[in-house]
């Protein structure tokens, strides 16, 4: 039998960023429709600028066409620059830029940049979120964490979602704005915070490997997004077969994922995967199978992605006809069917 799309979404169980497809907009921003970024310059008395803010904007700009792309037009990033160096109150080493940095010195990096904003005319009130861009002198900020408000918090900053950016802007361009907003969307972290970083889905997925081979999201998190529809899910949350035909989640339209739920906050997926569009350099091509958790922490393998016998590691996990994946204990078993010129065509069962 099959059943309702809804009957495979799973709930959060970890309070924060996960695969739950219920995501708090409280704390998290909607992840469709017009996003209006303000982006704000800063320096500071140990690291100032030297030069135009126009090559700090024109680094940051490509992320609009790379998020709306990957978004399948869903999602439209408008960014507004501020071309002005706005210097902070406090030297750049003072910030704690550290792995690891708590929530209290973030905000109050975010809180020191708003401030000193606002004597350059800062309209938070027209934007729903911020990146703060340094000078790249300064190089005590390596990483480029996100900030997200507290809810409970009793006073608030002027915008509640944030990402500011650090020396990485400079290695990975782009696609670490996409993956740092995507922290404000509900997307978890799918490396790992500790060991392997890469060992649980390789290069699929800009939440992952930011550098990945294939960084277009995943179909699970497209769904978890708004990005895609539930008439472009197939499920299955109990006993059945069903035969489903695969669009690559690299183009838009078509049947993106089918779903078999194994149990309160797990599920396979298998979606089809194609070398084009934000996925040109892919290792593999075929179908990728992986196995969800949305009681898994952020950083702890939410997502894990499944390689078939005698391939290694995740990169190299996508399958083609005649290549099956099972689970005898959960009774899944997800077999690639010949047949899919626009795709895949993938047999899933559960007993």
């Amino acid at each position: 039998m099959t059943t309702p799309p809804s009957a495979c979404a799973l709930p959060g169980r970890t309070g924060w960023t996960d695969e739950g497809r219920d995501t708090d907009r409280v704390l998290f921003q909607p992840s469709t429709g017009t996003r209006r970024v303000l982006v704000l310059f800063v320096d500071f008395p140990d690291a100032p600028a030297a030069g135009s803010t126009l090559p700090y904007a024109a680094r940051l700009a490509p992320v609009a066409d790379w998020l709306g792309t990957a978004s399948y037009g869903r999602l439209r990033l408008a960014l507004t620059p501020l071309h002005h160096w706005i210097r902070m109150p406090a030297p750049s080493v003072s910030y704690g830029f550290t792995r690891g940095l708590g929530f209290e010195a973030h905000e109050a990096y975010v809180r020191d940049a708003f401030a000193a904003a606002t004597a350059y005319g800062a309209d938070f009130a027209r934007h729903d979120m911020a990146y703060v861009v340094p000078t790249r002198a300064a190089t005590a900020l390596s990483f480029s964490p996100t900030y997200l408000h507290d809810p409970a918090a009793p006073e608030g900053l002027p915008l509640k979602w944030a990402v500011t950016f650090g020396q990485d802007l400079w290695h990975w361009g782009p696609k670490v704005a996409a993956h740092e907003t995507c922290h404000t969307f509900g997307l978890p972290d799918l490396y790992a915070f500790t060991g392997d970083t890469h060992r649980h889905t390789g290069g699929w997925d800009v939440m992952g490997d930011i550098a990945g081979a294939a960084p277009q999201f995943l179909g699970w998190h497209a769904w978890k997004l708004g990005w895609i529809d539930d008439s472009q899910v197939a499920g299955l949350a109990g006993p059945g077969c069903r035969t489903v035909a695969l669009t690559p989640v690299e183009r838009p339209g078509g049947t993106k994922i089918a779903v078999v739920r194994t149990g309160p906050t797990t599920a396979y997926v298998a979606e089809s995967r194609r070398a084009e569009g934000h996925d040109r350099t892919a290792r593999s091509t075929g179908v990728l199978v992986y196995r969800v958790d949305s009681a898994t922490p952020t950083g702890e393998g939410p997502v894990r992605v499944l390689p078939p016998p005698g391939r290694t590691g995740p990169d190299l996990a996508a399958r083609s006809p005649g290549q099956s994946f099972a689970d005898p204990a959960a009774g899944v078993r997800i077999d690639v069917l010949p047949g899919g010129g626009a795709g895949d065509v993938v047999r899933v069962r559960s007993s």
